[in-house]
């Protein structure tokens, strides 16, 4: 009965070590865990009048393959857009310091190790869209001399080149809808989910050059104004139209061609949307050198033309409303020049030129249609040297034109892109949110970054040493075992 026990027993501690063993194997290959570290992506928006670079960080644990991107820092380049090098050598190499100056710093934020994955892109848009039109050849050139500086860099260059208005406005809606939580959201259990609802804001876009909208439409809506996107492992079809030359900049160079052409005495040219006391002498290039305006047919670039300010608010909107052509539609509902449009739905954010203009006439988020009108002839009726006093903080080079683009947004907001007194109600006029300025180079990267792989660290629930150790501690009770129950057997039979 005691050999019988003490073989029960031995068996037992038998099947107990194999079963450890097999244990000890099996965790260690299974419940191990991913370890990923932050991926940095460097996005280059070079736009019509400056350019930012923008650095971007995310885990690289992606949700539904979309990484959750922040934006670390930006960098303003000094100097104007890069649509203007190749002209003036002293501007250029303005530009180049700039740009060096910001590289050195979104650097400087990256650790050094990950350097050698941090991705590079620079996008480019409607200055350079314009100008590859117009000189193709200096376009390529400007691209070109980019190419080389960022190859340059320590940082794994992807792509310089000019995305079309048609990307501009989709990424725009991308940030948008990413910043304001529409597209991702913390949970109770601190993880990632889609939002309840589906909801999603429209975006609307006034740089320098275009302008964009863009805003998510049913599923069954097609054409070449609508885009299918897949974010975070979910569709949408959105809806996006760019205008090239209705930026601000180019549409204020609209207007002045028309105030030239409606004046006999180019030393003397009464502009409506300029204030009254305000005068100032602007050469012919300035208007004219661009893809925008019409050149007549003896055009001198250095032509002066001395424009006097006379604050006539009615005459002026009448002027911006030339610029847009209401009549020409071919589908059910159009916005202007015969582009087809859906009409607007939800909320809609309104930012870069939208957004400066609304603060330049003095209003606030929230205000409705009438108290928009009335503040742009309100505006355009002041005195230059009140103007001057009341918006002190504004340069005057920009300031000037704030009665011409208080009718610009208004009319493209009302007789474009058909917002009445009611919808109006859902346009919010923001520069940024959550701190993060709002602008098409964070969805640009939210988009790439299901692209870009990611490094991933495979840590084992145990150490290696630990590992080792439980091993060769089971193993050596089995072996221990398997001797005592031979020794037993051989104790039994014989």
């Amino acid at each position: 009965m005691g050999y019988k026990c003490r073989i029960a027993g031995v068996l037992l501690l038998l099947l107990a070590s194999i079963a450890a063993l097999v244990a000890v194997a099996v965790i260690q290959d299974t419940w191990g865990f991913k370890e990923y570290s932050y991926e940095y992506g460097i996005v280059i928006d070079s736009g019509s009048s400056r350019s930012s670079v923008y650095l971007y960080k995310w885990p690289g644990e992606k949700e539904n393959e979309t990484g959750v991107v922040t934006e670390e820092m930006n960098c303003r380049v000094a100097g104007d857009g890069i649509s203007e090098m190749k002209v003036d050598n002293e501007k250029d190499a303005k530009s180049w310091t700039g740009f060096k100056v910001c590289i050195k710093n979104i650097t400087e934020a990256i650790p050094a190790e990950k350097h050698k994955t941090t991705t590079l892109f620079l996008g480019a848009t409607a200055g350079m869209r314009l100008l590859q039109e117009k000189d193709e050849q200096r376009s390529n050139e400007i691209m070109r001399d980019l190419r080389e500086y960022l190859v340059s860099l320590p940082f794994v260059f992807q792509n310089a080149s000019i995305i079309s208005g048609q990307e501009e406005g989709l990424y725009g809606w991308i940030t948008v809808n990413y910043l304001m939580g529409n597209l991702l959201e913390k949970n109770a259990w601190n993880k990632y989910a889609r939002p309840q609802g589906e909801k999603t804001v429209g975006s609307m876009d006034l740089g320098g050059a275009s302008t964009q909208i863009a805003f998510a439409v049913q599923s069954n809506l097609s054409g070449p104004d609508y885009l299918p996107v897949k974010l975070y492992g979910y569709p949408y079809n959105v809806y996006t139209h760019s205008f090239l030359c209705y930026g601000k900049n180019e549409a204020g160079k609209m207007v002045l061609d028309k105030v030239v052409k409606e004046s006999s005495d180019l030393s003397y040219i009464p502009n409506p949307c300029y204030p009254k006391g305000y005068n100032v002498t602007l050469s012919a290039s300035y208007i004219y050198e661009t893809q925008c305006t019409k050149k007549s047919n003896n055009y001198n670039s250095d032509q002066q033309l001395f424009f006097v300010g006379t604050g006539n608010s009615d005459k002026c909107l009448s002027i911006v409303k030339s610029l847009f052509d209401f009549k020409t539609c071919s589908s059910p509902q159009c916005s202007f020049n015969g582009v087809e449009q859906p009409p607007v739905t939800g909320e809609f954010m309104a930012y870069a030129g939208f957004y400066y203009t609304n603060k330049a006439i003095g209003l606030e988020d929230g205000s409705d249609i009438g108290q928009f009108n009335a503040s742009c002839a309100k505006f355009c009726e002041e005195q230059w040297t009140v103007m001057k006093a009341e918006k002190y903080w504004i340069s005057e080079r920009y300031l000037r034109t704030y009665c011409f683009s208080s009718h610009y947004v208004f009319t493209l907001l009302v007789d474009g892109y058909k917002f009445d007194k009611e919808t109006w109600k859902n346009i919010n006029f923001q520069k940024e949110v959550k701190n993060t300025q709002i602008g098409w180079s964070l969805g640009y990267m939210l988009s790439l970054s299901n692209m870009i792989p990611s490094e991933v660290k495979e840590i084992p629930p145990m150490t290696d040493p630990v590992f080792a150790g439980l091993i060769f501690l089971f193993s050596a009770l089995t072996i221990i075992t398997v001797v005592l129950v031979f020794i037993f057997l051989i104790r039994t039979c014989y």
